[in-house]
């Protein structure tokens, strides 16, 4: 795909304009139905000429901001008081350290490295054991837990860790929701398990 420079046009054969009763190929893109984020860049709809002028015509940013909103949004430093993920008082909840913690960032970084690669030994560790399964490894790890671990242990651990990730606990807020469903697809693989007594 070749991006002529100046007017934004992405040349392609492919892709069709995605106004229902166009036919011209698709060669501009406008925003999508998924913004960027911190999984990546988001997904573009892609138009052609007469229809993105259209949709640009019809776009508004900042509908349904508040004025107060609308005014922070356009201010220069807008963004630059959105904590990083790593920078919050609830990074490190996974295990992994967090980046405030550095005052060099490769410092940061090689500590994250070395938790990763110690995770992946303590792993393995189990499931060389012989005890446990690499699933059962896995889930203990996203647990928290080690391979000594009993049932009523299992349970007070679980029970813990829905109260930490679950939205009702966290004022509505719905960011840790995938790792409480990794926490609940571990509980619910663990307590099956034969080798945990």
């Amino acid at each position: 795909m070749s991006q002529t420079r100046f007017h934004g046009r992405f040349e392609t054969d492919e892709r069709v304009c995605e106004h229902p009763t166009c036919r011209e190929p698709g060669e501009f893109r406008a925003p999508g139905y998924r913004p960027n984020g911190f999984d990546g860049p988001g997904e573009w709809r892609w138009f052609c000429l007469d229809h993105v002028r259209e949709f640009n015509a019809g776009y508004d940013w900042f509908e349904g901001m508040s004025a107060e909103e609308i005014i922070s949004a356009q201010s220069p430093a807008s963004g630059w008081r959105t904590e990083s993920p790593s920078f919050g008082a609830r990074a490190a909840v996974d295990g992994m350290p967090r980046w405030a913690d550095f005052d060099d960032p490769l410092d940061a970084i090689s500590a994250r490295a070395n938790g990763i690669r110690s995770r992946a030994q303590r792993e393995a560790t189990m499931a060389m054991d012989g005890r446990f399964s690499k699933d059962e490894a896995e889930a203990l790890e996203t647990m928290g837990l080690g391979s000594n671990t009993d049932r009523r242990r299992l349970r007070r651990r679980y029970s813990e860790l829905v109260r930490r990730y679950h939205p009702d606990r966290n004022g509505g807020d719905r960011s840790h929701e995938a790792r409480l469903g990794k926490v609940v697809e571990a509980y619910q693989l663990l307590r099956k398990s034969t080798a945990i007594a």
